[in-house]
């Protein structure tokens, strides 16, 4: 299967580090050319400067701006004005007792993890279906639809993004825009890490430690071992190509099999 985005131009948000950062190279890797997001102009150069080395493409260009404000979301929008792939893929995550979950943080989370979204869709949805050509990626999780109790905000969040998805690929119908959540399991990123030592013992080699929070926090998983950044790339840069111009409104799992139902 060989995947072409040449002459395609793609925006990641959260692209400097993690899936964001794989997601990128996969995309640049395919031919596009891809704008990459990060809250200072610092940490996108950095990025940029890694991707060029990876991947031996200079097709990448700086989209610096925090988009959970006004002010980042109209510099990042400006930087990539016409883009026609939107990977929405900033999001936060953390561990907080669910009686301890304050107001402040319900709301964080839903701006961060879905509004941002829904700005950045509101700002290229229109441009994309007037080129009728178009692929918007969310990233969403298993927690989802199967929310851990110490991270209900979390995924809160994340179920909302899949209504969010489902609602968009309705305003895009029979435009050539496909609207697609990607349904991203535990996976192993500098973040995690810190996440899964949070949960059993950070004394523990890594290896023991990732085997240990599988068997304990994430049993149903049916590979038993943390996704690669680059595993959920693959999929992501697939939805992101003309040969899946047939799936949109749907929530495509890249879960190692954590998840027994989804909704449609």
């Amino acid at each position: 299967m060989r995947i072409d985005l040449s002459g395609r131009t793609a925006l990641v948000t959260g692209s400097t580090q993690g899936i964001g950062f794989a997601i990128a190279a996969g995309l640049a890797r395919a031919g596009a050319r891809v704008a990459v997001n990060g809250r200072s102009r610092e940490s996108v150069d950095a990025a940029i400067a890694k991707l060029q080395q990876q991947t031996g493409s200079d097709a990448f260009l700086a989209a610096a701006g925090d988009i959970s404000t006004d002010e980042g979301t109209r510099r990042v929008i400006e930087a990539a004005p016409d883009v026609d792939i939107l990977i929405n893929n900033l999001g936060i995550f953390g561990v907080t007792p669910p009686l301890d979950i304050t107001d402040e943080e319900w709301r964080r989370y839903f701006e961060v993890n879905v509004l941002t979204a829904v700005k950045m869709i509101r700002a290229h949805l229109p441009g994309m279906k007037e080129r009728s050509w178009g692929r918007i990626v969310n990233l969403a999780s298993d927690s989802a639809v199967v929310t851990p109790v110490e991270m209900i905000h979390y995924g809160m969040s994340k179920t909302a993004l899949l209504s969010v998805t489902r609602g968009f690929a309705k305003e895009a119908a029979g435009s050539g825009v496909t609207v697609n959540s990607l349904v991203a399991g535990p996976t192993h990123t500098g973040g995690v890490e810190d996440f899964v030592r949070q949960l059993v013992d950070p004394d523990l080699p890594w290896e023991e430690a990732q085997r240990q929070f599988m068997l304990r926090h994430r049993p149903q998983s049916l590979i038993q071992r943390l996704i690669e950044p680059e595993e959920i790339a693959n999929m992501a840069v697939y939805l992101s190509s003309p040969l899946a111009s047939a799936t949109t409104g749907g929530a495509v799992r890249v879960d190692g099999g954590y998840v027994d139902s989804i909704l449609p």
